[in-house]
């Protein structure tokens, strides 16, 4: 599929936060710089805030900068449906309108890789046919299972070079089931973010260990115990 979008110079990637979009597009970079489809295989991050001006006539200028940047390389847009917001978005398209014309003029030196979310960017693309004729790939990232959020879960904690306690698993597995409910979780950011509050709540534990003067271990210091996880929960 990521080499489909090669002619077009135009990659669509939608799914949830933390699906790994982004970390998705660094490697397509990569992959087609060292296949030689792009010299340089720089991945230029922006969003509506670094394409879209304040005022009348200054959007055009500010989105060709951009462009400009990545040529050689990978221009990602994330969170791509703020481009246009609406019909009145007069802005919004001229940021579209002017990145479809150097789409056009740099096809043989830049691909540009439009991400967001799936329902707001179909809404998206249907505002805009120009740029839905331009790209003939869409990928589509599935949120996460609990089973593989539990796994990403203790791969960031063994990454922190912690060691979970026995008999952990299914306070984990209740704490990614009730947090993967709630709206906006992250899919692995999501995990992430709950592994550095966990490293929070135990940096917390162990500092209070520490002073109270009883004796400890290595293995104590780098243990994730009950008490840590249940303040998550």
């Amino acid at each position: 599929a990521i080499f489909a979008a090669l002619e077009s110079g135009v990659m669509l990637l939608t799914g949830g936060p933390g699906t790994g979009k982004t970390t998705v597009a660094r490697l397509v970079a990569k992959i087609y710089k060292q296949l030689g489809f792009l010299s340089k295989g720089q991945l230029i991050e922006t969003d509506r805030s670094g394409l879209v001006a304040g005022y009348v006539g200054q959007t055009a200028g500010k989105v060709t900068e951009v462009v400009q940047s990545a040529l050689g390389g990978i221009l990602f847009i994330d969170e791509a449906y703020s481009l246009c917001k609406n019909d009145q978005d007069t802005y919004g398209r001229e940021a579209i309108d002017t990145l479809l014309a150097d789409i056009e003029n740099h096809r043989d030196s830049l691909m540009v890789i439009l991400a967001g979310y799936g329902p707001d960017m179909q809404r998206f693309m249907d505002q805009n046919q120009g740029l839905r004729s331009r790209i003939p790939t869409e990928i589509v990232f599935e949120d996460y299972s609990t089973e593989e959020m539990v796994q990403i879960f203790k791969s960031n904690v063994k990454k922190q070079g912690m060691i979970l306690d026995e008999g952990l698993d299914e306070k984990i597995w209740e704490l990614i089931e009730t947090r993967r409910k709630q709206k906006d979780f992250g899919n692995a950011r999501g995990v992430r973010n709950l592994v550095d509050k966990l490293c929070e709540h135990r940096n917390v534990r162990i500092a209070a260990m520490i002073r109270s003067g009883n004796r400890y271990t290595k293995e104590d210091l780098q243990m994730i115990v009950e008490e840590d996880l249940q303040k998550l929960l």
